[in-house]
């Protein structure tokens, strides 16, 4: 997994603010293969349904972007209980639990 101590952190920490304390997070992507280089942070959050909604993903956007200065970060949410997206399944099958 090719991203920081201080960066997983500071995105576990903005994601329990929003999302709540039973919100699951996944780093996907790229990211995730050691061997890759660059590429942007892809996150993929499993929240409540009264919290999975554009207004806490742009909350959490906000608060990792006020901690880490880093712009290239792709949040995909998906509501739990909710149908499962192509989207989710990749990041349930090759993401890293942060």
């Amino acid at each position: 997994m090719r991203l920081s101590a201080r960066y997983a952190a500071a995105i576990r920490e903005a994601t329990s603010e929003v999302f709540g304390a039973d919100a699951v997070l996944r780093l996907f992507g790229s990211r995730v293969d050691d061997d890759a280089r660059g590429g942007d942070i892809d996150l993929h959050i499993e929240a409540r349904s009264d919290r999975a909604d554009p207004d806490h993903e742009i909350r959490l956007r906000s608060m990792i972007w006020k901690a880490l200065d880093e712009p290239q970060i792709d949040v995909v949410v998906a509501a739990r209980g909710s149908a499962e997206r192509w989207i989710d399944r990749a990041a349930r099958r090759d993401g890293v639990v942060l």
